[in-house]
């Protein structure tokens, strides 16, 4: 039976020592198994931090450029809107002129268009209020000195612009109000007006 025992003892020891190798194997391979989940984990988080990072460089960048084109349109609007108010000044300081100086502008103005002579002068109240007949009868003079009709007359109709004058004939009108002389030499003067104010 020492036989017997002798090949039991045998089988077992055999088997302890398989079953610890098993079990050394496995320690091994649990760690190893481990080790990568651990390195993986390690470059996904790294990935995310990396992710999140640059979406937050974006973000940052996005808001910074927000912010700034904000104030860049707050500044434009600003400038405009002082260029606005320098051109309404020359505008209000044009309708503020005494009535010599605006008989005297629009005798030159009247003088200086191409125009035939017989054409109806168009004003505002204020206009219709110091031009008289005899100031008309002194343009017409002139206008036949350089060889036109010289019959303009005052038209009856009263516009409602700020300032200057209209000249009429056969529904054609040349307008030479203040308003519309700013506002045709507003694009040419602006440039300039912002390399002074600016």
């Amino acid at each position: 039976m020492s036989k017997i025992e002798h090949l039991v003892n045998k089988i077992l020891e055999d088997a302890e020592s398989e079953s610890k190798r098993i079990l050394e194997e496995a320690e091994a391979e649990k760690e190893l198994i481990l080790r990568k989940k651990l390195e993986e984990a390690k470059k996904v988080e790294k990935t995310i931090i990396d992710k999140a990072n640059e979406e937050a460089a974006l973000k940052r960048e996005r808001m910074l450029s927000n912010v700034a084109l904000k104030l860049r349109n707050e500044k434009l609007e600003v400038k405009q809107k002082i260029i606005d108010e320098v051109f309404e000044q020359a505008l209000n300081d044009l309708c503020s002129m005494s009535k010599e100086a605006f008989l005297t502008y629009l005798k030159s103005e009247i003088l200086k268009v191409d125009i035939k002579g017989d054409e109806k002068l168009i004003l505002n109240s204020y206009g219709k209020n110091i031009v008289s007949i005899s100031f008309v009868d002194e343009v017409n003079t002139e206008l036949l000195s350089m060889g036109k009709v010289g019959r303009l007359t005052i038209s009856e109709e009263t516009r409602n612009f700020r300032g200057g004058f209209i000249l009429e004939k056969d529904g054609v009108e040349i307008n030479n109000t203040f308003e519309a002389l700013i506002s045709s030499y507003r694009e040419e003067l602006e440039p300039e007006v912002v390399s002074i104010l600016f």
